[in-house]
């Protein structure tokens, strides 16, 4: 077996020269040497013969039966040498084996084979860009496999192309193999990272009407420059070649150039072989211009004007117009019920003229019916739960815009995950069409135990539970418990939107609110007045067309206002000296029974996280049915969205109210609407001012008595702010999209502008400098009042053994009387000027709860208002 040796041998040096260059190094080896270099076979040549038998030796984890299975040679057929190298061929290319002979003795045929290795560990060494758990992900071989070369130089490949994925293109991966006994083996990967590849130099050829610059500009790849060491457009990535070429192509398609191309776009290694140089080679051609503009609609009932369309005979051509139009009367015709007519653009250039004359071709297509609606995903929320949002159903004509509706109003449930959409297939005949809605849902159920620090409440801590989709049904139950320095509540609720499943919504809560108002000394958070608050609702909503929707509500509450008795009472009687008339006249209990209503205009494209559409909500309040309050609350709150600059959302908002009151006067200096009824504004309605920074208010300053005059420092004055019976607020905001990365965390940016007012508030009765000045002398002095009887004198004077000043006295009470030091109230803010602001910030849905920081800076305000810069929540939302 002359020939059969020679095959051998030379099949097995392959063998060792392939592992050879897979696995260059061989760190430790324990395999005996015939398994490093296959022996030659002692059999003499033969031509052939009958095979008696066949036999398998070395083979310790397969069967010598699979091994047979594998070669074509069978016990009783014939076999030559051909046959006998086909057969190890074929035992070679099962990468299973590291050695294969085949001995003949006198047509008994013996096969001795040396399996591969079984694989101990996959080991990666000097990865520190890419962690394991993105690597292992990637590779295919893993512990207890079989060791094969193709799948060790696969495994290389796609480490290395994970790291051209990063823009490291200098990256190399050398794998190691480390014998073990057993016929086991360590597989190890030696990676050299090697830094990022950025883009040195764009250049772009051919261009004559745009400058470098400027096409630059439309790439998503830019030059790496000091001012983009943070950005990763600079990094140099294959895949970004075809897309910015394609960018090219958009920019001179609209505006006019209808003959450009692209040549060429080469990427080049610098010569330190660390970064890229791209080229461009582009042909602008010339500039046309919109000809003549028709549309040719073959429907029955719709027939476009091409002179309604935004494409106008002499403009500059603009493939992207195009496209919209296009877009826009496809939408148009589905209106009509033509789900699957087809509007193609014909274009007829005219080189001389430079005109692109154009053509836009609805074809025929029948009149389509909703046949089927199916709706798939659903593994909690009831069917009945997701059709009710639909505004078609079956039978129906179809419509793009109700079914876009439909789209709209089921992800507002907020049940899915967003970006769903209702796919259109075809039906059983050519006019009918099958809706299938795909959903994904998404835990509806929420509990919240949260602490955390709000620069409104500073300590928080919060307790709730809610289900959104109570039993699959839609029902929302809730109920929570939160606690702060200055705030608490318990609330509990429960609605259903469709009562015995008609489109009709009741609703109802139950609370008890005990809140804390406060004000400013020394810089320090003041408690004035506690408010306590014990109530129902119930509430009941019908729509009254698709978008336009009534709500109607009653409720019934308790209000117990209350000031700390041994701080702001003297003699059992609240203390205008120590209070402040305005609180004095605050406090007491009132029962307020009101019933009031909602007209609503929404057609949001989502609730939840709105980018487009707008929402209207017209409210008023009557309290008088019974009770001991009495006023008429009016309120109006509109808000409205577009998409801009591609993924940029713009928003405008705008609200209003006024409080009428009813029923005799209080008194004079006396409001007839109470403090706790009136409207605040300030953090965090209005950004950059604080809580309740905005509007009338109060303020107490000290008067010093040793150098005659008032007390300036702002940190030192007692504001407390009043409310009023009027107010508005408008804003203006930008969200900044960002990329899916930081959209899958909640992070959301925007710029914004905010402007308002609160105003409306009958002047109170103030306690001036006045109240302290002795008629005798006409000296402003201590007030002095009698701890028995309440009787007040004013203080005498007393020259001081080391005065301050020559001219200053102290004044002195009696032992048996308690002094109170003079001090000069002030009324501010109630006026309509707008107080305006601008900042920016973000929204971040952490793991902890919503988390807001806004850095804003007001630039117009009124005396007595208070400014804020930096505000900030973490564990609650207000």
């Amino acid at each position: 077996m002359t020939a059969n040796k020679a095959y051998h041998f030379g099949r097995g040096t392959i063998a060792v020269l392939l592992l050879g260059s897979a696995l260059p190094a061989i760190a430790q080896s324990t395999a005996p040497a015939s398994a490093q270099q296959p022996a030659a076979p002692s059999l003499p040549p033969v031509n052939g013969g009958t095979i008696k038998s066949i036999n398998v030796t070395g083979s310790q984890r397969l069967e010598p039966d699979t091994v047979r299975s594998y070669i074509q040679l069978r016990a009783g057929g014939p076999y030559t040498t051909e046959s006998l190298d086909q057969a190890i061929r074929d035992l070679f290319e099962t990468e299973l084996f590291t050695d294969v002979q085949i001995r003949d003795d006198n047509g008994n045929l013996t096969i001795e084979v040396k399996e591969n290795p079984v694989i101990n560990r996959i080991i990666l060494e000097g990865n520190k860009r890419l962690k394991e758990d993105k690597i292992n992900k990637e590779i295919k071989l893993a512990p207890r496999q079989i060791f094969t070369r193709s799948k060790v130089r696969a495994d290389v490949a796609r480490i290395v192309e994970l790291y051209r994925r990063q823009g490291r293109f200098a990256a190399n991966v050398e794998p190691k193999m480390v014998m073990l006994d057993q016929n086991r083996v360590d597989i190890v990967y030696e990676i050299s990272e090697g830094p990022k590849s950025k883009v040195q130099q764009i250049n772009i050829l051919g261009n004559e009407k745009f400058s470098d610059g400027k096409l630059r500009g439309e790439m998503a790849t830019k030059q790496a420059r000091i001012t983009r060491l943070l950005s990763s457009g600079s990094s140099y990535d294959p895949d970004k070649l075809a897309y910015d070429q394609a960018k090219l192509r958009q920019f001179y398609l609209t505006n006019g150039y209808a003959d450009f191309r692209v040549v060429s776009a080469v990427a080049e290694l610098t010569p330190d072989k660390k970064d890229f140089i791209l080229t461009y080679v582009i042909e602008e051609g010339e500039r046309y211009k919109f000809g003549d503009v028709s549309v040719e609609s073959e429907l029955r009932d719709y027939k476009p004007q091409a002179e309604k369309l935004a494409i106008k005979k002499g403009n500059f051509y603009n493939a992207k117009l195009v496209e919209d139009t296009v877009d826009s009367l496809t939408e148009a015709a589905g209106l009509f019920g033509y789900a699957f007519a087809e509007v193609n653009p014909e274009f007829d250039r005219d080189k001389e003229s430079k005109t692109m004359n154009l053509v836009i071709k609805v074809s025929d297509a029948p009149r389509v019916y909703v046949e089927r609606i199916d709706i798939n995903g659903n593994t909690n929320t009831q069917d009945k739960v997701v059709r009710r949002e639909f505004r078609v159903a079956e039978g129906d004509a179809f419509n793009s815009f109700q079914v876009k509706r439909s789209s709209d109003r089921i992800q507002s449930l907020g049940f899915f995950q967003e970006k769903l959409e209702i796919e259109q297939k075809q039906g059983s005949a050519p006019d009918r069409i099958i809706l299938e809605a795909n959903v994904e849902e998404q835990s509806t159920g929420e509990l919240q135990l949260s602490a955390g620090f709000s620069s409104i409440e500073r300590f928080i801590i919060n307790a709730s539970i809610r289900q959104r989709n109570f039993r699959g049904k839609g029902q929302e139950l809730r109920a929570s418990v939160n606690y702060s320095t200055f705030s608490k509540s318990v609330e509990l609720g429960f609605t259903e939107p469709y009562l015995f499943d008609k489109n009709i919504a009741l609703g109802g809560d139950i609370f008890r609110r005990d809140y804390n108002s406060f004000n400013f000394v020394n810089n320090s958070r003041n408690t004035t007045y506690q408010q306590l608050t014990t109530g129902f609702q119930v509430r009941v909503g019908v729509p009254l067309t698709e978008f336009w929707s009534f709500a109607g509500r009653y409720g019934l509450s308790l209000d117990d206002v209350t000031l700390d008795r041994q701080q702001f009472f003297f003699n059992g009687q609240c203390d205008p000296l120590l209070a402040g008339r305005f609180l004095c006249d605050a406090i007491g209990k009132r029962t307020t029974s009101s019933i009031g209503y909602s007209l609503v205009f929404d057609n949001l494209n989502n609730r939840l996280r709105p980018s487009a559409g707008q929402r209207a909500v017209f409210s008023q309040d009557f309290a008088g049915l019974g009770g001991s309050v009495k006023y008429l609350r009016t309120r109006f709150d509109a808000d409205k969205y577009w998409k801009v600059l591609g993924n940029f959302i713009f928003s405008v908002g705008f609200e209003a109210g006024y409080v009428l009151p009813f029923g005799s006067d209080r008194g004079a200096g006396v409001d007839k609407v109470r403090l706790t009824d009136r409207f605040f504004l300030g953090e965090p309605e209005m950004r950059g001012f604080d809580i309740r920074g905005v509007g009338p208010r109060v303020q107490r300053q000290r008067y010093d008595i040793t150098t005659g005059k008032l007390v300036t420092d702002r940190n030192q004055i007692t504001d407390d702010a009043l409310g009023g019976r009027a107010y508005y607020k408008g804003r203006l905001e930008l969200e900044i999209p960002l990329g899916s990365g930081a959209k899958s965390l909640g992070i959301r940016p925007s710029v914004f502008m905010d402007v308002g007012s609160v105003f409306g508030v009958r002047r109170p009765n103030l306690t001036t400098l006045a109240n302290f000045t002795d008629p005798s002398d006409n000296r402003i002095k201590f007030q002095c009042r009698n701890t028995t009887t309440g009787a007040t004198t004013f203080a005498t004077l007393q020259t001081p053994t080391s005065p301050p000043s020559a001219t200053n006295q102290y004044t002195v009470c009696p032992t048996t009387t308690t002094p109170f030091a003079p001090f000069n109230e002030q009324f501010f803010g109630d006026t309509w000027k707008p107080r305006l602001s601008v900042g920016f910030g973000f929204n971040w849905k952490s793991p902890f709860g919503p988390f807001r920081i806004d850095i804003a800076k007001a630039l117009l305000k009124q005396p007595g208002d208070d400014t804020k810069l930096f505000t900030f929540n973490v564990g609650t939302q207000f």
